[in-house]
């Protein structure tokens, strides 16, 4: 008995080790552009969100910043999938009203200028399947060059008097976005 008992643990442990291996599951490497969030307020413990943006964060290797985010084409702002932007209130672009709720992120960069597109298509690949038609605003701001260069693109929010500016920052260049309440 005790013989037939040690067998038949033998047989589960084996089967168990079997099917661990056949249910394992293949992780990819970490993504070369990470996917990061920005969002205002920055503190996690605050769930007063006026607004948070998902993108992801390419690097410049060595690379033009023209030749990764070329001006006058519309870029994905990121890498990867194209950003997506949720107001958890209505905002205003430029005097153009956005609603509460979640859109895709585009921008159009420029030599001295930058277009900020904000567009009701989600869940896209790059800016390869970008509509115009479905903006639901869209603004142009100028921009300005810092003296530090950063390696990697970066998103970051701060207060102001009446909502919240959005910094984007790649290489030298530096553009604020206003959002206001």
């Amino acid at each position: 008995m005790k013989l037939k008992s040690i067998f038949t643990s033998a047989l589960l442990v084996a089967a168990m080790a079997v099917a661990t291996t056949a249910q394992a599951q293949k992780f990819s490497s970490l993504d070369k552009s990470p996917m990061d969030v920005a969002a205002y307020p920055d503190d996690y413990r605050d769930a007063n969100k006026l607004v948070k943006i998902q993108y992801s964060r390419p690097q410049l290797k060595e690379r033009a910043l023209s030749t990764l985010a070329p001006n006058g084409k519309v870029w994905r702002t990121g890498a990867n999938e194209s950003a997506e932007i949720t107001f958890f209130t209505d905002m205003m672009l430029n005097g153009t009203t956005v609603k509460a709720g979640t859109y895709s992120f585009f921008t159009i960069p420029g030599e001295s200028e930058w277009t900020v597109i904000i567009n009701s298509d989600l869940n896209a690949w790059g800016s390869y399947f970008y509509k115009e038609e479905n903006d639901v605003a869209r603004a142009t701001f100028s921009t300005s060059m810092a003296d530090d260069s950063l390696e990697a693109f970066g998103i970051v929010f701060t207060e102001s008097d009446n909502g919240v500016d959005m910094h984007l920052g790649w290489d030298k260049v530096r553009v604020k976005v206003p959002f206001t309440k």
